[in-house]
């Protein structure tokens, strides 16, 4: 196993919170301030609106309508700045499409972090988890940090994360995220563990469990570099399941602060993998008890 990328210890020096203004989005707040303050890191908001313009509509109201919104854009543009008054944010409040807008900014601001807040589709919250917030960690560059559903609306420790979980499939996305865990769990002095799900032998299938755990058990141990076992005392934990599943009952277990994950990019028409609920980044959003840091390859 490749361990090279764990060897890097990670820097954010822009992280971006992305709001829609609503309750489920401000679940999120605490978590954007605290990361940004830890790595004295430039803080951006970005709010973004659907145009107010309609073709449609008779020529001589689109001043008035236009008007209105730059009036609503400046109240919304007031009260993120004092929300973020004590961390010198930078206010962004813009017109367009969510994904296209969030791809310029990450570009504009060189952004190495977003940090999004979702609490799902009312009634439907075990299926879906909301579009927009599946689509931002599935299409943008950069990593994503997803307050979902069922995650503390307070950071329970402002000290930050005390227990981290990794859960990788050995895939790249997988490589490169241990990196961040490893990276995450020496800034903030948290435990660490390391997981893999180990799927069910096929009917008839001759399996030496033991030693197909072990076997999985080494690969884990060789994505924490040498030099920070003296400080890292990780865990490593190889489990039989479904691996959304697996995640889920090692967060309960170990009451884990941050769960990270490598994600694979969208792939097919867009928004395809938003409502595939056997998928297993958004199944480990849509329940797990605490944040989710999802990397992309």
């Amino acid at each position: 196993m490749n361990t090279t990328a764990t060897r890097t210890r990670i820097q954010l020096k822009n992280v971006l919170f992305a709001t829609d203004l609503s309750d489920a989005a401000s679940a999120a707040i605490p978590y954007a301030k605290k990361i940004a303050r830890k790595y004295g890191a430039n803080l951006f908001v970005l709010h973004v609106r659907p145009p107010v313009m309609n073709p449609m509509a008779a020529q001589q109201a689109w001043a008035s309508v236009e008007e209105a919104a730059m009036v609503e854009d400046e109240r919304q543009r007031k009260e993120l700045t004092a929300v973020f008054a004590d961390t010198g944010a930078e206010i962004l409040v813009e017109e367009g499409d969510i994904q296209s807008v969030l791809a310029s900014t990450i570009r504009q601001h060189k952004i190495d972090l977003v940090v999004i807040g979702t609490r799902g589709r009312s009634g439907y919250k075990k299926f879906f988890l909301g579009s927009v917030a599946e689509e931002i960690f599935r299409q943008v560059s950069c990593p994503v940090l997803t307050v979902g559903p069922d995650a503390p609306v307070t950071l329970v420790s402002d000290s930050g994360p005390r227990r981290i979980l990794f859960a990788t499939n050995f895939g790249a996305e997988s490589q490169l995220a241990a990196s961040y865990a490893v990276s995450l769990a020496q800034e903030f002095q948290a435990s660490l563990t390391l997981t893999h799900a180990v799927g069910s032998p096929a009917a008839g299938e001759l399996v030496n469990v033991a030693q197909l755990e072990n076997h999985y058990r080494e690969q884990l141990h060789a994505l924490v570099p040498p030099e920070a076992e003296p400080w890292c005392k990780a865990e490593y934990v190889v489990k039989q399941g479904e691996a959304a599943d697996t995640i889920l009952e090692v967060a309960r277990e170990r009451n884990v602060d941050l769960i990270v994950l490598g994600v694979h990019p969208e792939k097919g028409f867009p928004g395809a993998s938003t409502h595939l609920p056997i998928a297993t980044a958004h199944k480990v959003v849509s329940h797990a008890n605490c944040p989710v840091l999802t990397i992309r390859h």
